[in-house]
């Protein structure tokens, strides 16, 4: 159930690979934006003008991006890591390290999620709205709520995954993109 090649496995790298597109497009769409406004600002004298909002929508977008790629940069154990000490300990003791920070980053990320929910809810209780397009912060939350109820999904994955290789003796990968 916790292996990347089953059912479960296959949905929720499928989860995390779409929140990492989905992620990369929302920056495409920040470096057009900026493009043009830089572009609008540098011809003003041509009566083009920057877009509206332009820090707004990056504002928003970035949030969005950041936690669109959590989920992604977890299954494939893509975040930074130490390891001096570690290294030196056998697969099995690292396989039970695993799971400790597996636990620790679950927590992380339901901790997380939940105080983004609240803060989206808090949003759109009192209508807050951004400055200048008006757009709601409400929104803005929200779509950072859906990286990070990703990423709680992916968290609890990747804890069954640690916890199944730990007891099948099999020292899952600590990280990706280096052979030591």
């Amino acid at each position: 159930m916790f292996q990347d090649s089953s059912f479960v496995g296959r949905i929720v790298v499928g989860i995390a690979r779409w929140m990492a597109i989905a992620g990369g497009l929302a920056l495409v769409g920040m470096i057009a934006i900026v493009i043009v406004s830089v572009v609008g600002r540098a011809f003003i004298w041509a009566g083009l003008k920057p877009i509206l909002g332009d820090y707004e929508l990056i504002s928003i977008g970035m949030g969005f991006a950041i936690f669109a790629f959590l989920p992604w940069a977890h299954i494939t154990r893509g975040h930074a890591l130490v390891s001096l000490l570690t290294d030196t300990f056998p697969p099995a003791v690292n396989a039970w390290i695993l799971v400790v920070t597996d636990l620790l980053m679950l927590i992380i990320s339901v901790f997380i999620a939940w105080r983004l929910w609240l803060g989206m809810l808090d949003k759109f209780s009192y209508r807050e709205t951004t400055i200048l397009l008006g757009l709601s912060m409400g929104w803005a939350f929200a779509a950072a709520v859906v990286g990070a109820i990703a990423m709680v999904l992916v968290a609890i994955y990747v804890l069954g995954r640690s916890i199944s290789d730990a007891l099948a003796g099999r020292a899952g990968p600590k990280h990706v993109g280096s052979d030591h």
